[in-house]
């Protein structure tokens, strides 16, 4: 044969060749190795039900397409009960982050109430064996009471602060009188123990009509009252915050978000395309979609984030809760000068009330009096209180440390389908998957969050909202009225208002524990920076764990250009407009 027929020949060969494997169906140029790999990898279900090779009369009921699959209708309801628990497993996941920071800070932030009681209690005891020793011993177990009275009370305990407090000054009555102002009106001193003193009890009982101690009872149980509410109100807050999250983590998914989901997820598998992402768009549609009913918990739980932020800001940034505590002790301590003071009229009328005694030597009241008035410029020495200095700086540090991370979560009901999304789409590719084809862009139109939007979402249909959402839903908004309610001007921030500026404490508060001051060394920050982080030490950190945060912030009508120019100041334009045109003049040198 001439070697000029040589290219004739094999340029026939090779259109003889196409022309065969033309012939071939499609079903048979490939396998479904692939299929069954990513079958395998996420543990969908047994590897026998998926086929060697694409099949042609595949019954499917979801995953419908021309031509042959590489799916069958038991890989098709494995691909159900998979997407199902993969999408619960990603909502849990970002879920559990933020139920840690609730249930983490409730704790610390119970630790510090509990530190600041007992350095209050040690405050007010040494002020009565420093001053008042005679009473100190059958008082302590008076103060151990009331302390672990208002502590319950922080709790959410079924506590009366005026009624604890009032109790607490009934049963100190009777050793201040017996003690301090009548030290020998009996030889035989009674306690508060006795209950078998008929005078002593008259004394407990009558206290209020008697009045020893002026108004101090009441302004005490006024101040712990309006303080101490708010720390009670900031657990129950945290608390009510936990439940939403086990309730949302709870949701049942609908037969069409299933099958939408599995269309998503895994109908490309089908087509042998194991590695191709869902379209932005399309991804958003479904998940909106399964998550309408969640979407409805997004506005009350802006509010009730904004009112966790004031509330902390109020029982730590204010101080309220630590000056409370702290006046305890100066409160006890006018209360029982002003009974010293009126001694001869308690004594009056003590006499009148419970009866006077057979035993009582008038003749050693004057020089008892009058000895006791003699200490009493000792007695109302300004003690000027010098609270736990530790403790201050951690609960100021905390309350700093949780402010910061919740506002990353403001948005976390309405961010959460975008959230869920970005791990799943495809974002610089060519193309991406439509639920039923590979396109180069996703034609449907994309709905908003929310059960009323979903009536135009092409891709999954909403009936009704869920039921047990729309309860914890209805809980969350009259918990957030209630309290705003009971504590005027507290969560009355915009809840629309997004707060990332990337500070520490982006409320744009500051006190004289956070370190804000300048003090010119730095030491003060360092400080502020490496106390109490163990809160947030146990799990990652929110902008660390996963970097697809809700920080939705859009601006609208600026650019990031004008933006940043907007916070210069003139002299930096100046110097910058200088440097970039002497940069352009070296470029052409």
């Amino acid at each position: 044969m001439p070697r000029a027929a040589l290219p004739r020949v094999n340029l026939w060969w090779t259109v003889w060749a196409i022309s065969l494997l033309a012939d071939v169906p499609k079903g048979l140029s490939h396998s479904c190795y692939e299929v069954k790999t990513a079958f395998q990898v996420r543990q969908v279900g047994p590897l026998k039900w998926v086929p060697e090779t694409p099949a042609t009369d595949v019954d499917l009921l979801v995953c419908k397409h021309r031509g042959p699959s590489c799916c069958t209708r038991k890989m098709e309801e494995s691909y159900q009960v998979a997407v199902r628990r993969e999408t619960m497993q990603n909502i849990r996941s970002y879920s559990f982050e933020l139920k840690y920071l609730l249930s983490a800070h409730s704790a610390a932030f119970q630790d510090s109430f509990q530190s600041l009681m007992t350095f209050s209690l040690s405050h007010v005891s040494n002020l009565l064996e420093s001053t008042y020793s005679s009473i100190s011993l059958d008082a302590s177990p008076l103060l151990t009471q009331l302390f672990s009275q208002l502590s319950l009370y922080l709790q959410g305990g079924n506590v009366s602060i005026e009624a604890t407090v009032h109790h607490f000054y009934d049963n100190l009555f009777p050793l201040v009188y017996h003690r301090l102002i009548n030290p020998g009106s009996s030889t035989t001193t009674p306690t508060v123990a006795s209950a078998t003193d008929d005078r002593t009890d008259c004394l407990r009982m009558t206290r209020q009509d008697v009045n020893p101690f002026g108004g101090h009872p009441r302004a005490t149980a006024q101040e712990l009252a309006a303080s101490l509410q708010a720390g009670r109100v900031l657990g129950w807050a945290l608390a009510l915050g936990v439940e939403v999250l086990n309730v949302s983590e709870g949701i049942p998914f609908s037969r069409d978000c299933s099958r939408a989901l599995v269309k998503m997820q895994y109908c490309s598998h089908c087509h042998g395309l194991t590695l191709i992402k869902p379209c932005p768009g399309y991804c958003l549609n479904v998940l909106r979609g399964c998550l309408a009913s969640l979407s409805e918990l997004d506005l009350p739980w802006r509010r009730h984030v904004a009112l966790l932020r004031d509330l902390s800001h109020t029982v730590a940034g204010q101080h309220s809760l630590e000056l409370a505590l702290l006046g305890i002790r100066g409160h006890i301590n006018e209360a029982i000068l002003h009974a010293q003071l009126h001694g001869p009229r308690l004594t009056a009328t003590v006499d009148k009330v419970c009866g006077q005694r057979t035993d009582v030597h008038h003749s050693t009241a004057e020089p008892l009096m009058s000895t006791s008035a003699t200490s009493l410029a000792a007695m109302a020495t300004p003690f000027s209180p010098i609270p736990d200095i530790e403790t201050r700086a951690n609960l100021a540090n905390l309350r700093r440390e949780f402010m910061s991370y919740i506002t990353r979560y403001q948005s976390f009901f309405g961010a959460l389908p975008e959230m869920l999304c970005e791990g799943e789409t495809v974002v610089d590719d060519f193309t991406c998957w439509s639920g039923s084809d590979v396109v180069e862009r996703y034609a449907e139109r994309v709905v908003g969050n929310g059960v009323r939007a979903q009536r135009h979402n092409p891709e999954v249909k909403v009936r009704a909202a869920d039921p047990a959402l729309m309860e914890m839903k209805e809980r969350l908004e009259l918990f957030n009225q209630e309290i705003q309610e009971r504590m005027p001007g507290l969560g009355h921030r915009e809840p629309w208002v997004e707060a990332g500026s990337g500070t520490a404490d982006s409320s744009g508060e500051c006190d004289d524990e956070d370190g804000c001051q300048g003090s010119g060394d730095g030491k003060g920050d360092k400080e502020h920076a490496d106390t109490s982080r163990e809160v947030v030490t146990q799990a990652k950190a929110p902008e660390d764990t996963n970097p697809r945060r809700p920080s939705i912030v859009r601006v609208h009508g600026s650019s990031t250009s004008a933006a940043v120019r907007s916070s210069l100041p003139s002299p930096v334009l100046l110097l910058l407009f200088l440097l970039s045109g002497a940069g352009t003049r070296w470029t052409f040198l």
